[in-house]
């Protein structure tokens, strides 16, 4: 009798709270117990240690805000105007869309949450090094190379890496272990800016020559860490099972959950994710367009979409690139604005923190209309001021600006930062989660892009009142939140269906897939999973 028919068998003796599923499959207890500290710590350690990813992905992008202000790339790169500095910012982006589109879902699916973030990782490594070598006439075209280079990897390591922790994470503490994620991005750009700080005052000639390269190269070191590592972790169990391999994923659940492989607790969970997996495939194995063409899958994929275009078109991109560039607009000596920035980005990792321990118990959508709110007012401030008192005739003025793009830091780490990537890698099912991921990331990627190209030319036109576009986009996206997105906290990821809709019981899409004609599977829910359900 294999491992399933014995937890069956157990089950059927032990009437505990039931969550039905299909008919042809197993009815399962729902494990909703709290994690033991030693298990908390083992996932800590696990997901931290792939947050170093997330890290090369921050310190890639804010070492490119420090060397916008070095001396030393200017000259290397003759100079370039707003429109140049905007196209450099934005290119990468246009990899990172690529990537979600054709490349990351598809490293995700085959090769495994862990290997997709190790070839993210080696990618990113090949274009920062393009970047670090732009010399001569070149110098352009190689920064333009390499930050499209950079952008495919790092589109593979923002999405492949919150894959790991969702999947590896026990439903009551998920959302804690894919802030993770969030903060190895904060804590890289922190750690960026105080490089930048760091290197700019090595101002000889060598300096001027090496000083923005180093700080480029930084990177290698938590890159080679992580790669080393890698091999050395477990894959998510539910990666293992979608492609047959039961008794690894078995033996990584135990791993994961510091527990026997034959123990209950395991099995339970492990069955739960086998018959998951097997109805979801049933559904929509032969195509991926399931996600646009099936209503319950489209509800998850447009609002997983458009909660990361809301995060990037919040003023976030702009903040990330170009936050030394605004404390010089307000009057402030070229190495204090790179220690502002440090300092701002270092405030980003304690934020993050604070929405690490909260986010499981207020929930994803309170924390992103807090943000919004936040954000919005921190921006109407940073608009209004400049226009009151223009050409920086007031300090005080200007410090108070200073003060409210940190409140704006505030709102952005305990809203959209983390919680768009905690949302988006939940909601969909085992066998599309890589690919629907993939698909919403391409939406902050259009808005990353569209944001980078409107700040600088915004600014250089109509100055301060380019916050105040970005005001009414937080403002807007506040309201959206409220109305359009169900909360997810303490759900199962197998559980989301009684959000969002079956849509492996469709008869249409069954018989499209299966070839059967006959009657869709009945799926029964309790009366409050249907009136959640939206």
């Amino acid at each position: 009798m294999d491992i399933f028919h014995k937890l069956q068998t157990r089950v059927a003796r032990n009437r505990r709270s039931y969550t039905l599923i299909p008919s042809e499959m197993a009815v399962l207890p729902v494990v909703s117990v709290l994690a033991p500290s030693r298990v908390r710590f083992r996932l800590h350690m696990l997901c931290g240690f792939f947050a170093l990813a997330s890290f090369v992905w921050g310190y890639n992008i804010g070492i490119l805000a420090t060397i916008y202000v070095h001396t030393g790339f200017k000259k290397a790169l003759h100079k370039p105007n707003a429109s140049q500095t905007g196209l450099i910012t934005a290119i990468y982006y246009l990899g990172t869309w690529i990537s979600y589109l054709f490349l990351s879902h598809p490293a995700a699916d085959r090769l495994g949450r862990r290997w997709a973030a190790f070839g993210g990782v080696f990618v990113t490594s090949v274009g920062a090094a393009l970047q670090a070598g732009a010399n001569g006439h070149g110098a352009y075209s190689m920064m333009i190379i390499g930050r499209i280079i950079c952008g495919i990897g790092l589109a593979v390591v923002s999405t492949s890496v919150p894959l790991y922790q969702s999947e590896c994470a026990p439903t009551t503490d998920r959302g804690r272990y894919v802030v993770m994620n969030h903060i190895g991005l904060v804590a890289g750009l922190a750690v960026a800016f105080w490089v930048g700080y760091g290197f700019s005052g090595w101002t000889t000639d060598k300096g001027n020559y090496y000083g923005w390269r180093l700080s480029i190269m930084v990177q290698y070191i938590p890159a080679i860490i992580f790669m080393i590592g890698v091999p050395f972790c477990p894959e998510t169990p539910r990666w293992l099972v979608e492609h047959g391999h039961m008794n690894r994923a078995q033996a990584s659940l135990a791993y994961l959950r510091d527990s026997e492989p034959t123990s209950d607790e395991v099995l339970m969970e492990l069955e739960s994710i086998r018959a998951s997996v097997a109805s979801h495939r049933a559904a929509s194995e032969s195509s991926w367009t399931v996600l646009f063409t099936h209503k319950p899958l489209f509800r998850r994929l447009w609002r997983a979409a458009l909660l990361q275009f809301m995060a990037q078109m919040c003023g976030n991109t702009a903040m990330k690139y170009y936050l030394p560039s605004i404390f010089t607009s307000l009057g402030i000596e070229h190495r204090l604005t790179l220690l502002i920035s440090g300092v701002e980005s270092t405030l980003k990792i304690g934020c993050t923190i604070i929405e690490m321990l909260i986010i499981d118990r207020v929930g994803r959508r309170t924390t992103l209309v807090v943000g919004c709110v936040v954000m919005g007012i921190a921006l109407l401030i940073n608009g209004a001021l400049p226009q009151a008192y223009p050409h920086n005739i007031n300090r005080a003025s200007d410090y108070a600006c200073i003060v409210f793009i940190f409140f704006y830091t505030f709102g952005y780490s305990i809203g959209f930062g983390p919680a768009a990537w905690v949302y988006g890698s939940e909601i969909f099912p085992t066998n599309l989660r890589a690919r629907g991921l993939n698909f919403a990331a391409s939406g902050g990627a259009i808005g990353s892009i569209v944001a980078a190209q409107t700040w600088p030319v915004g600014i250089q036109n109509i100055g301060s009142k380019t916050y105040f576009i970005f005001m009414a986009i937080n403002f807007a996206s506040a309201f959206i939140i409220i109305f359009a997105y169900p909360e997810t906290k303490r759900r199962s990821l197998e559980d989301m269906d009684l959000l969002f809709g079956d849509y492996h019981s469709d008869r249409n899409l069954v018989r499209g897939e299966t070839g059967s004609d006959g009657p869709p599977e009945e799926v029964h829910v309790s009366p409050k999973a249907d009136r959640d359900r939206v």
